[in-house]
Protein backbone atom coordinates (compact mmCIF):
# COMPACT_ATOMS: atom_id res chain seq x y z
CA UNK A 1 0.00 0.00 0.00
CA UNK A 2 1.34 3.37 -0.56
CA UNK A 3 2.17 5.88 1.77
CA UNK A 4 -0.56 8.49 0.59
CA UNK A 5 -3.53 5.45 0.51
CA UNK A 6 -2.23 4.41 4.46
CA UNK A 7 -3.27 8.07 4.87
CA UNK A 8 -6.42 8.35 3.61
CA UNK A 9 -7.10 4.90 5.09
CA UNK A 10 -5.71 6.16 8.53
CA UNK A 11 -7.53 9.69 8.31
CA UNK A 12 -10.86 7.72 7.98
CA UNK A 13 -10.51 5.50 11.08
CA UNK A 14 -9.35 7.85 13.09
CA UNK A 15 -11.93 10.19 12.30
CA UNK A 16 -14.62 7.67 12.81
CA UNK A 17 -13.20 6.64 16.06
CA UNK A 18 -12.35 9.53 17.10
CA UNK A 19 -9.35 8.32 19.51
CA UNK A 20 -7.35 5.01 18.31
CA UNK A 21 -4.25 3.04 19.31
CA UNK A 22 -1.05 2.95 17.61
CA UNK A 23 -1.81 -1.84 17.48
CA UNK A 24 -5.51 -0.97 16.06
CA UNK A 25 -4.14 0.82 13.25
CA UNK A 26 -1.27 -1.75 12.39
CA UNK A 27 -3.91 -4.51 12.48
CA UNK A 28 -6.15 -3.21 10.23
CA UNK A 29 -3.75 -1.82 7.47
CA UNK A 30 -1.68 -5.22 8.00
CA UNK A 31 1.34 -2.94 8.49
CA UNK A 32 3.89 -2.44 11.62
CA UNK A 33 3.44 0.00 14.25
CA UNK A 34 6.29 1.93 13.55
CA UNK A 35 5.47 2.41 9.97
CA UNK A 36 2.00 3.55 11.17
CA UNK A 37 4.24 6.03 13.80
CA UNK A 38 5.79 7.43 11.21
CA UNK A 39 2.60 7.78 9.35
CA UNK A 40 1.09 10.01 12.19
CA UNK A 41 4.11 11.97 12.76
CA UNK A 42 3.70 13.01 9.17
CA UNK A 43 0.31 13.40 9.08
CA UNK A 44 0.00 15.24 12.65
CA UNK A 45 2.75 17.72 10.56
CA UNK A 46 0.17 18.50 7.58
CA UNK A 47 -2.68 19.07 10.37
CA UNK A 48 -4.52 16.10 9.55
CA UNK A 49 -4.97 14.86 13.22
CA UNK A 50 -3.10 14.63 16.82
CA UNK A 51 -1.07 12.45 17.59
CA UNK A 52 -2.00 11.01 21.66
CA UNK A 53 0.20 8.81 23.73
CA UNK A 54 -0.21 5.76 22.40
CA UNK A 55 -2.19 6.21 19.35
CA UNK A 56 -3.97 9.24 17.48
CA UNK A 57 -7.11 11.46 17.88
CA UNK A 58 -8.99 13.37 15.48
CA UNK A 59 -9.06 17.30 15.48
CA UNK A 60 -13.05 17.05 16.65
CA UNK A 61 -11.37 15.28 19.57
CA UNK A 62 -8.69 17.69 19.85
CA UNK A 63 -10.60 20.60 20.24
CA UNK A 64 -11.23 18.79 23.44
CA UNK A 65 -7.35 18.94 24.71
CA UNK A 66 -6.32 21.31 27.40
CA UNK A 67 -8.22 24.84 27.66
CA UNK A 68 -9.86 25.54 31.15
CA UNK A 69 -12.01 23.70 33.62
CA UNK A 70 -15.40 24.75 34.22
CA UNK A 71 -16.27 26.40 37.55
CA UNK A 72 -16.66 23.74 40.67
CA UNK A 73 -20.50 25.97 40.44
CA UNK A 74 -20.92 25.19 36.62
CA UNK A 75 -19.46 21.44 37.05
CA UNK A 76 -21.70 20.95 40.07
CA UNK A 77 -24.84 22.58 38.13
CA UNK A 78 -24.29 19.76 35.46
CA UNK A 79 -25.02 16.15 35.60
CA UNK A 80 -26.05 16.57 39.07
CA UNK A 81 -28.34 12.96 39.01
CA UNK A 82 -25.43 11.10 37.20
CA UNK A 83 -23.15 12.08 39.35
CA UNK A 84 -25.03 11.44 42.40
CA UNK A 85 -25.38 7.92 40.99
CA UNK A 86 -21.98 6.93 40.28
CA UNK A 87 -21.42 8.34 44.25
CA UNK A 88 -24.06 5.98 45.48
CA UNK A 89 -22.48 3.22 43.70
CA UNK A 90 -18.70 4.06 44.71
CA UNK A 91 -19.55 4.53 48.23
CA UNK A 92 -20.98 1.04 48.00
CA UNK A 93 -17.98 -0.13 47.31
CA UNK A 94 -16.99 0.96 51.12
CA UNK A 95 -16.12 -1.27 53.97
CA UNK A 96 -16.62 -0.39 57.33
CA UNK A 97 -12.89 -0.06 58.97
CA UNK A 98 -11.47 1.16 55.77
CA UNK A 99 -8.81 4.10 54.82
CA UNK A 100 -10.50 5.47 52.08
CA UNK A 101 -8.90 7.79 49.43
CA UNK A 102 -11.24 10.63 47.92
CA UNK A 103 -9.99 13.16 45.33
CA UNK A 104 -11.10 16.19 44.13
CA UNK A 105 -13.97 17.49 42.04
CA UNK A 106 -17.85 17.38 41.74
CA UNK A 107 -17.83 13.32 41.64
CA UNK A 108 -15.73 13.16 44.61
CA UNK A 109 -17.93 15.62 47.06
CA UNK A 110 -21.43 13.28 45.70
CA UNK A 111 -18.95 10.02 46.90
CA UNK A 112 -18.86 11.82 50.40
CA UNK A 113 -22.08 12.85 50.57
CA UNK A 114 -23.57 9.12 49.94
CA UNK A 115 -21.27 7.44 52.73
CA UNK A 116 -23.63 6.32 54.82
CA UNK A 117 -23.76 8.02 58.30
CA UNK A 118 -22.52 5.06 60.26
CA UNK A 119 -19.68 4.98 58.48
CA UNK A 120 -16.75 4.05 60.47
CA UNK A 121 -12.97 4.69 59.05
CA UNK A 122 -10.95 7.28 58.00
CA UNK A 123 -11.08 9.41 54.65
CA UNK A 124 -7.93 10.44 53.55
CA UNK A 125 -8.59 13.73 50.66
CA UNK A 126 -6.88 16.63 49.39
CA UNK A 127 -9.97 18.36 48.93
CA UNK A 128 -11.23 20.41 51.60
CA UNK A 129 -14.76 20.17 49.54
CA UNK A 130 -14.56 16.38 50.59
CA UNK A 131 -13.52 16.54 54.07
CA UNK A 132 -16.44 19.19 55.09
CA UNK A 133 -19.29 16.58 54.30
CA UNK A 134 -17.20 13.69 55.85
CA UNK A 135 -16.56 15.81 59.29
CA UNK A 136 -20.37 15.75 59.62
CA UNK A 137 -20.23 12.08 60.02
CA UNK A 138 -20.07 11.43 63.77
CA UNK A 139 -18.37 8.24 63.74
CA UNK A 140 -15.67 8.68 60.62
CA UNK A 141 -12.12 10.52 60.66
CA UNK A 142 -10.82 12.60 58.38
CA UNK A 143 -6.67 13.31 57.71
CA UNK A 144 -6.07 16.35 55.50
CA UNK A 145 -3.21 17.08 54.01
CA UNK A 146 -0.70 20.76 53.81
CA UNK A 147 0.21 22.09 50.68
CA UNK A 148 -1.26 25.25 48.30
CA UNK A 149 -4.95 25.30 48.11
CA UNK A 150 -6.46 26.33 44.61
CA UNK A 151 -10.13 28.01 45.08
CA UNK A 152 -13.61 26.46 43.64
CA UNK A 153 -12.81 22.85 44.17
CA UNK A 154 -10.48 24.25 47.91
CA UNK A 155 -7.74 21.47 46.47
CA UNK A 156 -4.73 21.11 47.99
CA UNK A 157 -1.32 20.37 45.89
CA UNK A 158 2.23 20.88 46.18
CA UNK A 159 5.24 18.52 47.77
CA UNK A 160 3.41 18.61 50.95
CA UNK A 161 0.37 17.03 49.78
CA UNK A 162 2.61 14.68 47.72
CA UNK A 163 4.49 13.88 50.84
CA UNK A 164 1.22 13.34 52.74
CA UNK A 165 0.18 10.84 50.43
CA UNK A 166 3.40 8.77 50.08
CA UNK A 167 3.26 7.78 53.97
CA UNK A 168 -0.52 6.30 53.41
CA UNK A 169 -2.12 3.13 51.72
CA UNK A 170 -5.54 3.51 51.06
CA UNK A 171 -7.74 -0.01 50.84
CA UNK A 172 -9.46 1.76 48.47
CA UNK A 173 -9.29 4.89 46.18
CA UNK A 174 -11.52 7.16 44.26
CA UNK A 175 -9.97 9.58 41.39
CA UNK A 176 -11.57 12.33 39.67
CA UNK A 177 -10.84 13.44 36.29
CA UNK A 178 -10.98 15.61 33.18
CA UNK A 179 -11.38 13.33 30.58
CA UNK A 180 -11.34 9.13 29.94
CA UNK A 181 -10.66 8.05 26.16
CA UNK A 182 -8.47 4.84 25.05
CA UNK A 183 -5.42 6.36 24.15
CA UNK A 184 -5.42 9.32 26.48
CA UNK A 185 -5.92 7.26 29.32
CA UNK A 186 -7.17 9.43 32.50
CA UNK A 187 -6.67 12.86 32.26
CA UNK A 188 -7.35 16.17 34.40
CA UNK A 189 -6.78 19.95 33.69
CA UNK A 190 -4.13 20.81 36.98
CA UNK A 191 -1.02 20.23 36.42
CA UNK A 192 0.58 20.44 39.76
CA UNK A 193 -2.07 18.06 41.13
CA UNK A 194 -0.98 15.15 38.86
CA UNK A 195 1.73 14.14 41.19
CA UNK A 196 -0.78 13.95 43.76
CA UNK A 197 -3.06 11.37 41.90
CA UNK A 198 0.03 9.37 41.11
CA UNK A 199 1.21 8.73 44.27
CA UNK A 200 -2.71 7.88 45.08
CA UNK A 201 -2.66 5.25 42.55
CA UNK A 202 0.19 3.98 43.69
CA UNK A 203 -0.06 3.59 46.80
CA UNK A 204 -4.03 2.16 46.99
CA UNK A 205 -5.04 -1.63 47.33
CA UNK A 206 -7.56 -0.71 44.40
CA UNK A 207 -8.26 2.40 42.62
CA UNK A 208 -11.84 3.34 40.90
CA UNK A 209 -11.93 6.39 38.86
CA UNK A 210 -15.21 8.80 38.62
CA UNK A 211 -16.39 9.98 35.05
CA UNK A 212 -19.94 10.91 33.98
CA UNK A 213 -20.89 10.06 30.78
CA UNK A 214 -19.72 13.89 29.44
CA UNK A 215 -15.98 13.07 30.27
CA UNK A 216 -15.99 10.26 28.35
CA UNK A 217 -14.20 10.74 24.74
CA UNK A 218 -12.24 14.58 26.68
CA UNK A 219 -8.69 14.69 26.72
CA UNK A 220 -8.24 16.67 29.25
CA UNK A 221 -4.38 18.64 29.12
CA UNK A 222 -2.42 16.71 31.83
CA UNK A 223 -2.41 12.37 32.03
CA UNK A 224 -2.90 10.87 35.42
CA UNK A 225 -2.87 7.04 34.41
CA UNK A 226 -3.70 4.65 31.58
CA UNK A 227 -7.23 3.14 31.92
CA UNK A 228 -5.69 -0.33 32.82
CA UNK A 229 -3.86 1.23 35.79
CA UNK A 230 -7.06 1.46 37.35
CA UNK A 231 -9.19 -1.24 39.10
CA UNK A 232 -11.82 0.21 37.13
CA UNK A 233 -13.64 3.20 35.51
CA UNK A 234 -17.63 3.80 37.56
CA UNK A 235 -19.58 5.55 34.60
CA UNK A 236 -23.34 6.13 34.05
CA UNK A 237 -25.12 5.28 31.42
CA UNK A 238 -24.86 7.99 28.65
CA UNK A 239 -21.65 7.45 28.51
CA UNK A 240 -20.21 6.56 24.76
CA UNK A 241 -20.83 2.53 24.16
CA UNK A 242 -18.45 2.34 21.82
CA UNK A 243 -15.67 3.82 24.03
CA UNK A 244 -16.81 2.05 27.27
CA UNK A 245 -16.08 -1.07 25.05
CA UNK A 246 -12.68 0.02 24.00
CA UNK A 247 -11.41 1.25 27.80
CA UNK A 248 -12.69 -2.29 28.90
CA UNK A 249 -10.77 -3.94 26.33
CA UNK A 250 -7.51 -2.22 27.87
CA UNK A 251 -7.80 -4.41 30.55
CA UNK A 252 -10.08 -1.67 32.70
CA UNK A 253 -13.10 -3.07 34.33
CA UNK A 254 -16.19 -0.38 33.60
CA UNK A 255 -19.40 0.04 35.74
CA UNK A 256 -21.95 1.62 34.23
CA UNK A 257 -24.62 2.67 37.26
Amino acid sequence: MLPAERHRRISAVVDRAGTISTEALADQLQVSAETVRRDLGRMERRGILRRVRGGAASLAVVRQFGGEEASFADRAASHPEAKAAIGRAAAALVENGAIVAIDIGTTAVQIAHALPRDFRGTVVTPSLQVARVVSALPRAGVLLPGGRLRGGDLACSGPETVRFFAGIHPDIAFLGCGGVDPAAGVTDYHYEEIATKERILANSACVYAVADGSKWGRVAGYRVCAPGDCTAVITDGSASAALVAAVGGTGCEVLVV
